[in-house]
C-alpha cells in the first residue's frame, strides 16, 4: 500500500497516532523513498497525530529538507491550534518553517495557510499509516 505519485501530481501522508522515537525508526525510511524522487509534491496529512516529540518534528524537518533539495515541496495539513503538531511547531519556533495548508472543512484551523495554492487538477495518491495500537508506521 505504497504512495504512488503520479508525474506532475500530490502525494499525501496520512498519519496517525503517536509519532515517537518508534514510530519514526518505522516511518524514516519510508518517507526517504518518498522524498528521494526529484520534485516531489508532498502534502504530510497529521490532523490524527495525537503526540509528537522531538523525533517526530525532526523526522518532519528531515522531510521539507530533502524535498527542498531535490526541488519539490512539503506542505502540513491538519495543523490546528490546540493539536500536539501545531503546539510543538509553537514551541519551537517552526512555525513559520513549515508551509502549513489551511484545513478546507472548515472548523476551528488555527493554522491559516502560508502560499497554500490548491491545484485540484492534481493527481493525488494517499497512504494511511497506522498499526493496529494507532501509532504512525510506514
Amino acid at each position: 500500500m505504497g504512495p504512488s505519485s503520479a508525474e506532475g501530481g500530490t502525494t499525501v501522508l496520512e498519519l496517525r497516532g503517536e509519532l515517537d522515537i518508534l514510530a519514526v525508526s518505522v516511518l524514516s525510511d519510508r518517507l526517504d523513498e518518498i522524498t528521494g524522487t526529484q520534485g516531489t509534491d508532498l502534502v504530510v496529512d497529521v490532523r490524527a497525530v495525537t503526540f509528537i516529540d522531538c523525533a517526530g518534528l525532526s523526522l518532519l524537518s528531515r522531510a521539507r529538507y530533502r524535498t527542498r533539495q531535490r526541488g519539490g515541496r512539503l506542505r502540513l495539513t491538519g495543523v490546528f491550534g490546540g493539536g500536539s503538531v501545531a503546539r510543538l511547531l509553537r514551541m519551537t519556533g517552526l512555525t513559520g518553517s513549515f508551509e502549513v495548508l489551511s484545513d478546507e472543512t472548515g472548523g476551528d484551523d488555527g493554522g491559516g495557510a502560508a502560499g497554500s495554492s490548491g491545484s485540484t487538477a492534481s493527481t493525488t495518491a494517499t497512504a494511511t499509516v497506522t498499526d493496529a495500537a494507532g501509532t504512525a508506521v510506514a
